[in-house]
């Protein structure tokens, strides 16, 4: 790249923001562009913050932010000097329960004028709404994963950091922010300048898309037998048609017996307990991020009948499938403007 384009390249974004937005990735991305600019002597990035009426825009922290224009004042630069080059979805928890049709042709209205679309954390489920990932790589993050992969099987959701498919943006949310827009800042200036701006930010590496966004198994688990974790990794990977003991057996060479005694001893509890309760988890986050019918979300997690899932549920949790939905609902009516846990 010349010297003379290096000069006068710019790219403007716009940040749309999503009530309970995250404000991590949030910070990050938009810290990581002025470093760069900072680095550069001039602004190559510009942005502006929108929201749906204009107004304030609480976090999940409680805290407000102010916005620079509404989502009527987008559309309308769209069609002028003032349309962006690339307009980002900011969200956070609670995200299923926005769902606003103008906000959707907003972005669809973008994507065909070829303004490119992004979203961080859990921004791909807007993105989905509008119909823009149906057939294209994203990414997610993980706690939101099942439910998003339930509502919207079209799409093609990945545990990754992120996902750059054309002109799409999807990032996983907390640090991965940084990640997505190193990536931009490589594509627009090169290598040179992306590691001016991890020295500022005091970042080691540069982490690709593909990383994982989770600790491996062993660190998150505190487990060092190998076995074990292999089969772990083979539940987790079968939650919807869970396997037969004796098939794992197989699978990882060891007797029933010798399985039994490994996940006594280093998980405390049965094999056949500890595949209910990942599975039990993976149906609390359906019933909490999702709108499925509770028999449906049954099936998806392996059970054969509702009534046995919601036994099963009541044990571990101490209420029912229903109240659990019932209690997020309430959760989420009383903590509109406040901190949100």
């Amino acid at each position: 790249m010349s010297k003379q384009m290096t000069q006068t390249k710019k790219r403007s974004l716009v940040f749309f923001l999503v009530p309970h937005f995250t404000l991590l990735p949030f910070a990050g991305a938009i810290e990581t562009l002025r470093i760069a600019n900072r680095m550069l002597g001039y602004a190559a990035y510009e942005w502006r913050l929108a929201s749906v009426d204009g107004q304030k825009v609480y976090s999940s922290s409680g805290i407000g932010i102010e916005v620079n224009s509404s989502l009527a004042d987008e559309r309308r630069f769209l069609g002028g000097e003032n349309r962006p080059n690339m307009a980002i979805v900011c969200s956070g928890i609670y995200v299923e329960e926005f769902n606003n049709k103008s906000v959707n042709a907003w972005l669809r209205e973008a994507y065909n004028r070829n303004v490119a679309v992004g979203s961080l954390c859990t921004g791909a489920h807007v993105l989905a709404q509008a119909g823009l990932l149906n057939g294209k790589r994203c990414a997610i993050h993980w706690e939101n994963l099942p439910g998003f992969s339930e509502t919207f099987p079209q799409a093609e959701v990945y545990a990754d950091l992120y996902e750059v498919d054309g002109n799409l943006y999807t990032c996983a949310g907390g640090t991965a922010s940084l990640d997505m827009m190193l990536n931009l800042i490589g594509q627009d200036f090169g290598e040179g300048l992306v590691n001016r701006v991890c020295e500022q930010h005091l970042t080691d590496r540069v982490r690709s898309a593909n990383d994982r966004q989770r600790l491996p198994l062993r660190a998150r688990l505190g487990v060092q037998n190998s076995k074990v974790l292999q089969i772990i990794e083979l539940m987790e990977a079968n939650l919807a048609e869970p396997l037969s003991l004796l098939e794992i057996a197989d699978d990882a060479g060891l007797s029933r017996r010798q399985i039994e005694r490994l996940f006594r001893q280093e998980m405390g509890r049965s094999p056949a307990r500890y595949y209910l309760e990942i599975r039990l988890d993976r149906a609390r986050h359906l019933l909490v991020q999702s709108s499925m019918p509770v028999v449906e979300v049954a099936v998806a997690c392996g059970f054969v009948s509702a009534s046995h899932f919601s036994k099963c549920y009541r044990e571990l949790y101490n209420r029912s499938p229903q109240q659990e939905r019932a209690e997020r609902k309430l959760t989420m009516s009383s903590n509109r403007t406040g901190v949100v846990v």
